[in-house]
């Protein structure tokens, strides 16, 4: 995996725990709803084996998931990129939502390089 600086580690944890509290929200208010909740849960679970994944890379921490799980969050996460690529190119130039979807958008591709690390 490609180094990394401490602010980009530090932004790109917080992004992904940000964006894993948002889906986990999303998750119990569909459910209390009574909502088709598959495709939330997916990503909810997709992102916290990044998060873990991240950690583990960069800070020893534990990650035990199986080959199957770190795959498929690998390739859930993948599927996220075109639509944060497509609410970057819509957003406003040094408006806060381009930053945030810039700094989501770099956690996931550190993510996904990280789970790999994992498969191989």
């Amino acid at each position: 995996m490609k180094i990394v600086n401490q602010e980009t580690k530090d932004f790109s944890i917080k992004s992904l725990e940000s964006t894993f509290n948002k889906l986990s929200n999303a998750y119990k208010s569909m459910t209390e709803k009574g909502s088709n909740t598959t495709l939330v849960r997916k990503r909810k679970n997709a992102v916290k084996v990044g998060l873990d994944s991240l950690n583990g890379t960069w800070y020893g921490k534990d990650f035990s998931y199986d080959e199957d799980t770190t795959l498929t969050s690998k390739e859930v996460l993948q599927g996220l990129i075109p639509s944060i690529e497509k609410q970057i190119a819509k957003a406003k130039e040094g408006s806060s939502q381009k930053t945030l979807n810039e700094r989501r958008l770099i956690a996931l591709k550190l993510a996904i390089e990280s789970l790999d690390k994992h498969l191989k």
